[in-house]
């Protein structure tokens, strides 16, 4: 399976995944009031209209963050198609996916439905959902990979192994 096909699975999960919890959650009249899962862990129901954190809430209107967000994933998707192997592929769809699920919330209900409340005591992680999660995971693997020496990408050993083929070695 070559990167773009692992990155479109990738991109297509996460959406799907997204999308389908965030329904269950909107569809929910526990989660008004939040339900305690774990001593740690809430399902909460909030419309987040900012980006991560809640940041620029109310400042940029929600048409403007889903503008800026179709740029990126259109770069994100040159790249992807560019991906020099899978891991790079899996990443990028991940976030691909990810933004594609929060645009469409953007442009359903000029917000993002967050739902995972985690928390220690009275301190609360801002509220999230599997969007960004995917978004995390996939931005994560980049930065892991940028790690990875050259020699042990899977691009240069075939390439080197192509080499020894050509010099006899």
């Amino acid at each position: 399976m070559n990167s773009r096909v692992l990155g479109g699975l990738c991109a297509i999960a996460a959406f799907g995944v997204d999308q389908g919890t965030k329904a269950l959650a909107l569809n929910s009249p526990a989660l008004e009031n939040g339900v305690e899962v774990l001593p740690f862990l809430n399902l909460v129901r909030v419309l987040n209209d900012g980006v991560s954190f809640g940041m620029l809430g109310g400042v940029v209107p929600w048409w403007g963050l889903v503008a800026l967000a179709a740029v990126v994933v259109a770069w994100l998707l040159i790249w992807l198609w560019k991906a020099p192997d899978r891991l790079t592929g899996a990443a990028l769809g991940l976030i691909i996916g990810g933004a594609l699920g929060n645009i469409l919330d953007r442009l359903r209900y000029q917000a993002v439905p967050d739902f995972l409340d985690f928390h220690y005591r009275s301190y609360h992680w801002p509220s999230f959902n599997l969007a960004d999660v995917a978004i995390f995971c996939g931005a994560a693997l980049l930065f892991w990979d940028s790690f990875r020496t050259s020699k042990v990408r899977p691009e240069n050993r075939e390439q080197d192994n192509r080499k020894g083929d050509v010099t006899g070695g």
